[in-house]
Order: C-alpha cells, then sequence, then structure tokens
C-alpha cells in the first residue's frame, strides 16, 4: 500500500511555469520576478535547494564584496543580496529575511506589486 504525497511547496504562476517558489517565501518570488531575466534566472537557480553548494559560497563571496564597497566595482548592494543567499541555509539570517519582508510590505509595497518590471514590457 503506497501513498502519494504532493509536495508541501507551493508553485507559482508568475511566469507561467509550474515549480517551487524561488526560496519558498511568495514575497522573495515576487521580488525575483521583478529582476531582468537574465538575473532572475540565476537568482531563481541559486535558491534551488539543490543549489546549496554553489549559493553558499556565493553568499560569502558577495558579503565580502559589500563589505570591500570602497573599492571599484564592488558595492554596498553585494551585502544584502550576500546575506539573502546566506538565509537559505541558516536559520537566524531566515527570520532576520522575514522581518525584512513585513517592512517591505508595510513601507514600500510597490516593491511586491505583480505589475510587469520595466525590462518585461519591451
Amino acid at each position: 500500500m503506497s501513498m502519494s504525497v504532493a509536495p508541501d511547496e507551493p508553485s507559482t504562476a508568475a511566469d507561467g511555469a509550474a515549480g517551487p517558489l524561488a526560496g519558498g517565501d511568495p514575497r522573495l518570488d515576487k521580488l525575483v520576478h521583478r529582476l531582468p531575466p537574465r538575473f532572475a534566472g540565476t537568482v531563481t537557480y541559486l535558491l534551488q535547494p539543490s543549489s546549496r553548494w554553489v549559493r553558499i559560497p556565493s553568499g560569502a563571496l558577495l558579503i565580502v564584496g559589500g563589505v570591500l564597497s570602497f573599492l571599484p566595482v564592488l558595492g554596498i548592494w553585494m551585502l544584502p543580496l550576500g546575506l539573502a543567499l546566506l538565509a537559505e541555509d541558516v536559520p537566524a539570517l531566515r527570520s532576520s529575511r522575514s522581518k525584512v519582508f513585513d517592512w517591505i510590505e508595510r513601507r514600500k509595497p510597490q516593491w511586491l506589486d505583480p505589475s510587469p518590471s520595466r525590462n518585461e514590457q519591451s
């Protein structure tokens, strides 16, 4: 007697493909969906559970790049992106990421607006 179990992860219909949400959080999926297509694909790949061994070093390198933001080419934007990637694997960072998403929902709801981004209208 075997039972089939449906996956617990919700799927997204925003891009027309049925699959797990980026990072398992619908708010993160909305933000990723607003990125330019090339970056959105890369971030979606990094947020997949099977990409853990790529995600951890990438997150660490982005954090180091953010700390060294006074150098040319590197920027402070790398720090939150690195922390967001590491939040997938570090529970303490995951709760902080959730608090940041709560703040975004309250203060910047247009960031989570489902309307198409400027990059998809061309």
